[in-house]
């Protein structure tokens, strides 16, 4: 299944995009097999990712991916010295980023982003993509759409420290999701486990049958 938008383009012709510029600076000298992993990048990630791909072939060289993208909020977030907010607190705030863009054009910018960030995935790779209830129900289709449904593995809920419902009519918005899909169905899976102290297993798991 998949959805249908204006201005909707195809997976060949996102690919085939040409990039305006590589990097903000100058790093094309920079050796990426060596220093791949101690970079942060500044600028516009689907001109990063495109360069990525084509000027330094690094096309299914991530392992791992976690990203938490804009929730379509309509909504301009603003940063000081202490957090982020969409409130002005002092004239030295500035923007941290806009999160403007809403329904189909959101989706898009979202979705031709996943076809590049797929790109660059090796196949025993995840992605764990953080997202809201208001919008996520559609992000999932669309990770459908790029990564197949079979690639689905869970979705994980994701408890609100401070969810801010004041008064409102409905139930208490006190969670967000992150879903994770793989590449393939031969992934690393490294399972979460945590041990437990002998006071904490007799507490917890005490019902113990004749087996």
């Amino acid at each position: 299944m998949k959805l249908s938008y204006k201005d909707k383009i195809e997976k060949e012709d996102i690919l085939a995009l040409q990039t305006k510029k590589v990097f903000k600076g100058d790093k094309s000298q920079l050796n990426f097999k060596e220093t791949l992993n101690r970079f942060l990048f500044q600028g516009d990630n689907f001109e990063i990712m495109q360069s990525l791909i084509r000027k330094h072939k690094l096309v299914g060289s991530v392992d791992l991916v976690y990203i938490d993208p804009p929730f379509s909020t309509n909504t301009v977030f603003r940063i000081n010295d202490y957090h982020i907010s969409t409130i002005s607190s002092s004239k030295t705030d500035r923007i941290a980023y806009s999160d403007t863009l809403k329904g189909a054009e959101f989706l898009e910018f979202l979705r031709q982003r996943l076809f590049l960030i797929r790109e660059l995935m090796s196949n025993k790779s995840s992605i764990y993509l953080h997202i809201d209830y208001k919008i996520g129900h559609y992000v999932k289709i669309i990770m459908d759409e790029v990564f197949g449904p079979e690639n689905f593995r869970n979705d994980i809920t994701r408890i609100k420290c401070n969810p801010k419902n004041f008064k409102r009519k409905g139930y208490g918005n006190i969670k967000d999701l992150i879903l994770f899909y793989t590449k393939t169905n031969d992934f690393t899976w490294n399972e979460p486990m945590e041990s437990r102290k002998d006071a904490e297993l007799e507490r917890l798991f005490n019902k113990i049958d004749s087996d």
